[in-house]
């Protein structure tokens, strides 16, 4: 039973969070031959000011 954790900022609307499990899942599928029921998609997000690269927080872009 594969699980995909997805960590990405906030701000995705309902249908490209709806579209990225669906590809994700699709993507899954093809390389693991798991079948679409047994495959569970986890999306997490973030908020900027949780998130930094390079010594600078998303939020301060």
């Amino acid at each position: 039973m594969p699980i995909v954790t997805v960590k990405m900022l906030e701000g995705r609307d309902d249908e490209q969070k709806r579209a990225l499990v669906e590809k994700v899942t699709a993507a899954v599928c093809e390389t693991t031959n798991a079948p679409a029921e047994r495959v569970s998609v986890v999306i997490e997000e973030m908020s900027p000011n949780n998130f930094g690269v390079a010594g600078t927080r998303a939020s301060d872009k």
